[in-house]
C-alpha cells in the first residue's frame, strides 16, 4: 500500500496534464481541420505538436519525480534520516500479507528529557541522533529502525523467530545504552527502557495495536526500574484500569483528607531515648480498608500526585512534631519531589508557615535521587541546606550509592538499609562493607543510623560498629501522633515482646514501619 499523500501529489500531477493533453488533442484536430480547408502548411502544425508533447512529458517527469521526492520525504525523519511513524506502518501492512511472525519493540531514552534541560535543545537533538545512530549499527540488517519522535523509537522484525532474535537485539541496546553516549566532550547519560509485543504468524493484530501494546510493555520496563526490556502481556492492560480507578481514588483521598501520618521513633544507641522520629504516609478509605503505600506511591509518582502528597505529609508532619520538643523530625522526599525546581521554595514557605524549627527537620533521600539525576540534586540540596535543614542519605548499601556521592553530598547523615543490618549478622562479606560504611561515614562527620533492628543480637552489633541511632521493630512501631508523647517521658523503651519481620521498604523514600 502506498503513502496516502504520495497518491494525492501524483494526481495533482498527472491531473492537470491530463486534461492540457485532451485541450491539446482537440486543438490539434481542430488546427488539422482548418489547415485541411485554408491549405495551410501542416509541417508546422506536427512541429508544434511535437513540441507541445515533449514539454508535457518533461513536465510530467518533473512533477513524478518531485513526487517521489516528497513521498520519500514523508516517510522520513527529518533528524535523524531514519524511516518515521508513516513509514513503519507502511512497512508494517507490506510485511504483514506474508503472514509471518512479527516483532515490535518500542524504545524510550530514560534520560533525555533532563538532556534537554540540562544542556538545550540542541544538545538532545544531536543525542537523539547519535542514539539512532547506536541502534542502526546494533540492529545491522537484522531488524529496521524507526524514529516515532520526541525520545521514542521503533524496531520492526518479521520471519521465524522474530521475536526471539529481536528481544537480542533489544538487550544488546539496554547494555550499550547504559553506558554514557559521548556528544562532543560530553557523556551523556541516557539508558533506555523497551516494551515488546509479537504478532503470530496468521494473526491478525494492526500495526497500531501492536504499537500500542509495546508502548504498554515499554511503560512497565520504566516502572520496573528503567534499562530494561518487558514483553507485553494481557495482564497489563487490566493493572493499566486498575492504576486508572486508583489514580481517581488517590486524588479524592487527598481532596476528603484521608491520609494519616504516623511515626516511627529513632533511639540514641548509648541512653535508648528517643531522639528522633521519621514520617510514615498511611492510608485507610472510608470503607475500613487499608491501601500500602508500596500499592499506592508508584501511582502518585506516575500521575504527578506525589509532589502535593508529598507537600501534605511534610506539612503535617511540622505540624504534629512542634509538640515533640528537641526531638527530630525526618520525613522522606522522593525522587519526584527532588526534581521538581519548586520544591526548595515550598519547602521555605512550609517551614514559615508552621514556625517549624528548620534545624530539628531531616529529609530523607536515596541512593536513587542521585543516580537519576546528580545535577539537578546537588542543586536542590544546596537551597534545602540553606534554610538550616539537614540531609540524610536513606536505605544505603542497596546497590546504588558509592563513596563517591558520600565525598560529593556530604550529608549530614547515613541510614544504613535494613538487607544490610541482616545480612551482617550472618555474612563477613557483608559485615565487613557495613564497618566500612560506617567509618567512612565518621571520617566525613556523619551520623549513621541502622534501619530494621528487631533483636538485641542486632542492636549490639551496631552499637558495637559505632551507630549513633537505631530504628527498628524492636523498640518502637510506627505510630500516631497521639502516642508518640507518651514515649516521651521514658528514658528507656522497652523492646516489643513479640517480634515479627519488618516490612520491606515500599518505595525508596516512602517505607512502610
Amino acid at each position: 500500500m502506498e503513502y496516502a499523500g504520495g497518491k494525492s501529489a501524483r494526481m495533482m500531477v498527472l491531473g492537470p496534464a491530463a486534461v492540457l493533453s485532451a485541450i491539446f488533442v482537440v486543438t490539434l484536430a481542430a488546427s488539422y481541420y482548418v489547415a485541411d480547408k485554408t491549405g495551410a502548411a501542416p509541417q508546422a502544425i506536427s512541429f508544434g505538436a511535437a513540441c507541445f508533447s515533449a514539454a508535457v512529458v518533461l513536465l510530467v517527469r518533473s512533477g513524478l519525480h518531485q513526487v517521489a521526492r516528497l513521498e520519500r520525504l514523508g516517510l522520513t525523519d527529518t533528524l535523524t534520516g531514519l524511516p518515521n511513524r508513516h513509514a513503519l506502518h507502511q512497512d508494517y501492512r507490506r510485511l504483514a500479507r506474508n503472514d509471518d511472525e512479527m516483532a515490535l519493540a518500542l524504545i524510550d531514552l530514560d534520560g533525555f528529557m533532563l538532556v534537554n534541560e540540562h544542556y538545550g535543545h540542541s544538545i538532545g537533538d544531536r543525542a537523539i541522533r547519535e542514539s539512532g545512530a547506536i541502534f542502526l549499527t546494533i540492529c545491522g540488517e537484522e531488524a529496521a529502525v524507526y524514529r516515532l519522535g520526541g525520545d521514542e523509537f521503533a524496531l520492526l522484525k518479521s520471519g521465524p523467530l522474530a521475536a526471539t532474535l529481536l528481544e537480542g537485539l533489544c538487550r544488546k541496546i539496554v547494555e550499550r545504552m547504559i553506558r554514557p553516549v559521548k556528544v562532543d566532550e560530553r557523556r551523556l547519560t541516557l539508558g533506555a527502557s523497551i516494551g515488546l509485543a509479537r504478532r503470530s504468524a496468521g494473526e491478525d493484530v494492526s500495526s497500531s495495536e501492536l504499537l500500542r501494546r509495546g508502548d504498554v510493555a515499554m511503560y512497565s520496563s520504566k516502572r520496573g526500574g528503567k534499562a530494561r526490556c518487558t514483553w507485553y502481556s494481557p495482564e497489563f492492560d487490566r493493572s493499566r484500569e486498575v492504576i486508572r480507578e486508583l489514580d481517581d481514588e488517590l486524588r479524592q483521598a487527598l481532596t476528603n483528607d484521608e491520609f494519616c501520618v504516623h511515626y516511627q521513633p529513632l533511639v540514641d544507641c548509648t541512653t535508648r531515648e528517643i531522639v528522633a522520629v521519621e514520617a510514615l504516609i498511611r492510608w485507610e478509605r472510608p470503607d475500613g480498608k487499608r491501601i500500602g503505600p508500596n500499592v499506592f506511591i508508584p501511582v502518585a509518582e506516575e500521575s504527578g500526585l506525589i509532589n502535593p502528597l508529598g507537600l501534605w505529609v511534610l506539612r503535617r508532619a511540622c505540624i504534629d512534631a512542634l509538640a515533640w520538643d528537641k526531638i527530630k523530625l525526618s520525613v522522606n522526599l522522593s525522587a519526584a519531589q527532588l526534581r521538581n525546581p519548586e520544591f526548595p521554595i515550598q519547602l521555605g514557605h512550609i517551614l514559615e508557615e508552621t514556625g517549624f524549627d528548620p534545624e530539628r527537620l531531616e529529609l530523607e533521600i536515596t541512593e536513587t535521587c542521585l543516580v537519576l539525576d546528580p545535577v539537578v540534586a546537588e542543586r536542590s540540596l544546596a537551597v534545602i541546606r540553606g534554610f538550616g535543614v539537614n540531609v540524610v542519605l536513606d536505605d544505603f548499601g542497596t546497590g546504588y550509592a558509592s563513596f563517591g556521592f558520600l565525598r560529593q553530598f556530604r550529608f549530614e547523615k547515613l541510614k544504613l538499609d535494613r538487607s544490610l543490618v541482616v545480612e551482617a549478622g550472618e555474612d563477613d562479606g557483608s559485615r565487613a562493607m557495613m564497618l566500612s560504611s560506617i567509618t567512612v561515614a565518621r571520617a566525613m562527620n556523619m551520623g549513621v543510623t541502622a534501619e530494621g533492628v528487631e533483636t538485641e543480637e542486632q542492636a549490639e552489633m551496631v552499637r558495637a560498629a559505632g551507630c549513633d541511632q537505631i530504628q527498628g521493630w524492636l523498640y518502637f512501631k510506627a505510630m500516631p501522633a497521639s502516642e508518640i508523647a507518651q514515649h516521651l517521658v521514658s528514658a528507656q523503651p522497652t523492646p516489643i515482646g513479640e517480634v515479627r519481620p519488618a516490612p520491606p521498604s515500599a518505595l525508596p523514600g516512602w517505607k512502610v514501619a
